[in-house]
Formats: structure tokens, C-alpha cells, sequence
């Protein structure tokens, strides 16, 4: 039964929901990022380079039978990926800065503690005589 309650703990913990939710969201988030570079930055951008090697499809780009053209594919989905990432950290940490503390100047003191502080002067000067 320990065991059981023990996993149960585990894998209802937030931090293990939230890693689940983030891993589903990346996966769909993957999906866009290889449609953005097969179907819009290949055709717009790499299609120069492409026609001049005689290659209609990225995949299919290779040299001395080495195909690299996944692989490049791949490198520019994560320079995407990441671009996306640094941008949307940087925009939620921004949120989330707190404004920095306004250093508290100490009040003077009151109309009581200078009173008592001429009562304490007084009082001084007359032992000292």
C-alpha cells in the first residue's frame, strides 16, 4: 500500500502535471515549426539554393551520397524552436520582474520622542552639575 500511496504523491504532484502538459504542448508546437520550414521558409527561401542543385525537396538534398537535408531541416526547426522559447522566456520573465523596493527613509521622530528626548537633555544637564 506504501508504494501505491507513494506513487500516487508522485505523479499528482504539480511539477509532474505541468512537465506532462509542456511535453504535449511541445509536441504540437513541434508539428507547427517542421510545417513553417517545410512549407514556408523552404519554399521562400531555400528554393534558390535548392534549384541550384537540382533538388525539388530538402530531404532529398545530399553530397557524395550523404543526404543532409533532413539534417538541415532539422538545425533550422531548432534555431526556430528556440528563437520562440528565448522570446516567450524573456517576455514572461519581463512580466514577472517585480519593481524594485523604494528604499524606506525612517520618519523623524514624533512630537512625543522629541519631548522626551529634551526631558532625557535636561535631566542629563542637571546630574552632570
Amino acid at each position: 500500500m506504501g508504494f501505491v500511496k507513494e506513487f500516487k504523491q508522485f505523479a499528482f504532484k504539480g511539477n509532474v502535471l505541468d512537465l506532462a502538459v509542456g511535453v504535449i504542448i511541445g509536441a504540437a508546437f513541434s508539428a507547427i515549426v517542421k510545417s513553417f520550414v517545410d512549407d514556408i521558409i523552404t519554399p521562400l527561401l531555400l528554393n534558390p539554393a535548392l534549384e541550384k542543385a537540382h533538388v525539388k525537396n530538402i530531404a532529398e538534398l545530399s553530397w557524395n551520397g550523404v543526404k543532409y537535408g533532413s539534417f538541415l531541416s532539422a538545425v533550422i526547426s531548432f534555431f526556430i524552436v528556440a528563437l520562440v522559447l528565448f522570446l516567450l522566456i524573456t517576455a514572461i520573465n519581463k512580466l514577472n520582474r517585480k519593481p524594485e523596493p523604494v528604499p524606506v527613509v525612517p520618519a523623524g521622530p514624533t512630537e512625543d520622542q522629541k519631548l522626551l528626548a529634551e526631558i532625557r537633555d535636561l535631566l542629563k544637564s542637571k546630574s552632570s552639575l
